[in-house]
């Protein structure tokens, strides 16, 4: 059965390429550049990963994480998180609100990859 991935991300060409390297890896994608559509497009679309960009606008993807772990038809679904803001302390917070995995920006094909596959 085809694994399904939620990517969300703003920057239209990284949520491109996200979408293009998993869809490559015969993963079944649904992609969003608003974070004010995760929770319902997660429980419509039932995916097996979500890869969530931290900085976002509207909604952070921290708070994003905390609501979709608080939500407990959402919350066994593991999150990696990807961001370009890899200040010290910045993993501790995004793992503390939920994240089970997180790869910072820019990303590499390869460590990329194996992070998502290690998820699913």
């Amino acid at each position: 059965m085809t694994k399904k991935v939620l990517v969300v991300e703003d920057n239209d060409l990284n949520r491109k390429l996200f979408s293009d390297l998993l869809r490559a890896h015969k993963f079944e994608v649904d992609a969003l550049a608003d974070g004010r559509k995760v929770i319902d497009t997660a429980r419509d679309f039932s995916p097996d990963l979500i890869i969530m960009d931290i900085q976002l606008p509207h909604i952070g993807g921290l708070e994003l994480i905390e609501a979709l772990k608080a939500d407990t038809a959402l919350k066994a679904i593991p999150v990696m998180a990807v961001t370009a803001y890899a200040g010290k302390g910045d993993e501790d917070r995004i793992r503390e609100a939920g994240a089970e995995s997180y790869v910072s920006k820019p990303v590499s094909i390869q460590p990329f990859m194996q992070a998502v596959n290690a998820l699913l």
